[in-house]
């Protein structure tokens, strides 16, 4: 069986240089909460690269979510912003690290860009 969090953490620390990364620089410590305990993901960024492991080091912020519902962002089953306004996580420190890791996650296959959105609901019919 396939694990998506692993296989989206592998991709990001493959992924190279990533300008959305270009004014971040600090580590994001992931906290997967499941029922035997928490798988811990640190995520070092500098000025447009990010390397992921395992090793614990010294973090500037931290993200806590249920591991089954991060496995849904990571496969666009479920929006991390969405679960961030719903309180379904916690992000503690430099809050920016995390808001930047959500942009690099799939979107949710049924997402919709605002004004396109807009656009269909102000059609006449």
């Amino acid at each position: 069986m396939s694990d998506p969090t692993a296989e989206f953490f592998d991709r990001l620390d493959r992924r190279g240089h990533e300008p959305l990364f270009e004014g971040a620089t600090g580590t994001l410590r992931v906290d997967l909460v499941h029922e035997h305990g928490v798988d811990r993901w640190f995520v070092t960024m500098t000025p447009g690269d990010m390397h992921v492991t395992r090793a614990d080091r010294e973090v500037d912020a931290v993200l806590r979510v249920d591991r089954a519902l991060f496995d849904r962002f990571v496969t666009g089953e479920a929006n991390i912003y969405t679960a961030w306004v719903r309180n379904e996580l916690i992000a503690q420190g430099d809050v920016r690290l995390p808001w930047l890791l959500q942009r690099v996650m799939p979107q949710p296959t049924d997402a919709r860009h605002p004004r396109a959105f807009v656009a269909q609901r102000s059609r006449p019919g």
